[in-house]
């Protein structure tokens, strides 16, 4: 078998892009997948929303650096990833909440996030016909947007085999070659890949893969659950966040946005995590995030739900994704962990591992970066826009 200078392993939001960007670099890299195609996994259960608007300042940094790729893309590359420009608006209803995002505003602004606090009048305008009652306003994020998932790994599947990059469907990884304290090889079902550098990117499964060179990744998948419309006339400009728990007792906060093709697309956080790799729909979906969004936007009654779905939030204990080189094996790196938000993440972890792995350092604050890194203690957190 040829020999390349990268494996990546995981064809999903963060494997695509880091396999575009190392090749751009001009390195031979080779991605094998377990499923038959790109974007197979987590990324086509995805929303598509794509916010630098995050409470943690690594995650407001890559994903600046994501929605540059994403809001380009078109331009650059003649493919349109379903991008729309519209924003996170986190509408608020009570003082202590309020308080809240004002104080996270001033921080987020020091880390570069285009985002204000904006009056109840321009967020009834934004989301018309939204719950008047009791609005104080809410923060918003105009350079925040979306995009399609499906189309956002296929650009980059074009772009990275336009680059050399190779692609291996249907292999399952059955081992990680580890001789002398150095990475060596891939080992997959149909195959052994000798490389000099592996990028781990498995998502839900990076725990087994860690496993087989003898690291612990401390990833464990829940399940959030997610559903579509049918296209209405564009009416609904940013995603929206509601960060109040539900009324029912069995959600925390609950999204919604309206995509380029005018699909009303929404999801809630379940209070208690639903660990596991389950990902069949369940009854209880459908009239609990429906309530809450005819709750708050009441216009959306007479909507037709054309299907809903079950994705994985690969899980760390505290909240935090792993982007860090692997001390003790040389040429093993890993990214994993995205906690949900390996989508909009994706892009910009891709820039950042590409540079770890070639220059020694990320292209944003290595101190920012430095909370991504494996060997941190993980101690339970919270992220206050999780």
């Amino acid at each position: 078998m040829p020999s390349y200078d990268v494996v990546v392993i995981g064809a999903g939001s963060v494997g695509c892009p880091s396999a575009y960007f190392l090749a751009r670099r001009g390195l031979k890299v080779l991605m094998v997948e377990s499923r038959p195609a790109c974007g197979q996994g987590q990324n086509k259960a995805a929303i598509g929303g794509v916010r630098a608007t995050h409470s943690d300042p690594a995650k407001i940094q890559i994903c600046r650096q994501s929605l540059d790729v994403f809001s380009s893309w078109k331009e650059e590359h003649g493919f349109d990833l379903g991008w729309k420009k519209g924003g996170y608006c986190f509408p608020v209803y009570d003082e202590r909440l309020e308080q809240t995002l004002k104080n996270l505003v001033e921080a987020q602004q020091r880390y570069g996030l285009n985002i204000d606090w904006v009056d109840a009048d321009r967020v009834k305008d934004m989301v018309p016909g939204i719950e008047p009652r009791g609005l104080r306003g809410g923060t918003f994020s105009p350079d925040d947007g979306q995009v399609s998932p499906l189309l956002a790994s296929e650009g980059f599947r074009r772009a990275g085999v336009a680059l050399g990059v190779e692609y291996r469907f249907n292999e399952p990884v059955t081992d990680l070659v580890v001789e002398s304290s150095r990475i060596c090889a891939v080992v997959t079902t149909k195959a052994r890949y000798p490389a000099k550098m592996v990028l781990v990117a498995a998502g839900a499964k990076a725990k087994a893969i860690g496993a087989m060179a003898g690291i612990n990744l401390p990833v464990t998948p829940d399940s959030h659950e997610a559903g579509i419309t049918a296209p209405v006339a564009q009416f609904i400009g940013p995603l929206v966040v509601d960060l109040r728990p539900g009324p029912e007792g069995r959600t925390a906060n609950f999204y919604f946005g309206q995509n380029n093709e005018g699909q009303i697309i929404f999801c809630y956080t379940p209070k208690k995590p639903l660990v596991g790799e389950d990902r069949r729909p369940t009854s209880e979906f459908l009239p609990i995030v429906t309530r809450r969004l005819l709750t708050l936007l009441p216009r959306l009654r007479n909507m037709v739900v054309r299907r809903t779905w079950r994705g994985l939030y690969p899980m760390t204990p505290d909240g935090v994704p792993i982007c860090d080189r692997i001390e003790g094996i040389d040429g093993l790196f890993v990214a994993v962990g995205m906690c949900g938000q390996g989508f909009m993440l994706g892009p910009g972890i891709g820039m950042n591992m590409t540079s770890v792995m070639l220059d020694g350092h990320p292209e944003i604050d290595p101190d920012v970066f430095a909370s991504l890194r494996y060997d941190r203690s993980y101690e339970a957190g919270h992220e206050a826009l999780k």
